[in-house]
């Protein structure tokens, strides 16, 4: 879907860090009840579809990931260009795949498939060379109110939340190119 914004809109799109639960420890945690609850009412077959829709797979997440090394990863790819192509790479592997986005193998595979230098990648986030960045911009989030992943938030002005289809992301951006004319 980002994808086909970007060719028929003209649209940039930079990923951005956020930590939903951001007291997460290293090794993960258990889904809160409100979240099993939310998958039991049918929250996951709604992302299904919208995935199905776009040719794409979904598989649910078990528990809560630490994703504080993907995030700085992600900054290191984006610092070498490659960032959407690894935030790419890495939806894909936790989310059709089920793969745990804070384990280094995951990382590193994702890295090599985009063609990063995965032990230049692992190194320098190691040394937490990307951790201050990485915490600016969830700071940035926070303060302009997110509270929701995933969350578009369009020339620093306008916010759409959730996953949404096409025709949503559609509406807004022509809504927005109307009021600026």
């Amino acid at each position: 879907m980002v994808e086909r914004l970007k060719a028929e809109h003209n649209v940039d799109v930079e990923w951005r860090p956020f930590y939903l639960y951001f007291d997460t420890p290293p090794e993960g945690r258990d889904l809160p009840e409100r979240v099993k609850q939310a998958r039991a009412q049918g929250s996951e077959e709604r992302l299904r579809q919208i995935a199905a829709s776009y040719g794409m797979a979904f598989v649910s997440t078990p528990r809560i990931y630490n994703t504080r090394l993907a995030h700085e990863a992600t900054e290191y790819a984006r610092v070498h260009d490659k960032g959407n192509e690894f935030h790419k790479v890495l939806f894909r592997k936790v989310y059709a795949e089920g793969q745990d986005p804070s384990q280094w193998e995951v990382l590193r595979a994702v890295a090599e498939e985009v063609g990063l230098d995965a032990d230049e990648m692992q190194r320098e986030v190691e040394d937490e060379k990307y951790m201050a960045e990485v915490v600016d911009k969830v700071r940035w989030a926070y303060q302009i109110g997110v509270t929701g992943v995933p969350t578009y938030v369009i020339n620093d002005r306008y916010a759409i939340v959730g996953a949404q289809p096409y025709e949503v992301f559609k509406g807004a951006l022509e809504q927005i190119m109307n009021q600026n004319d």
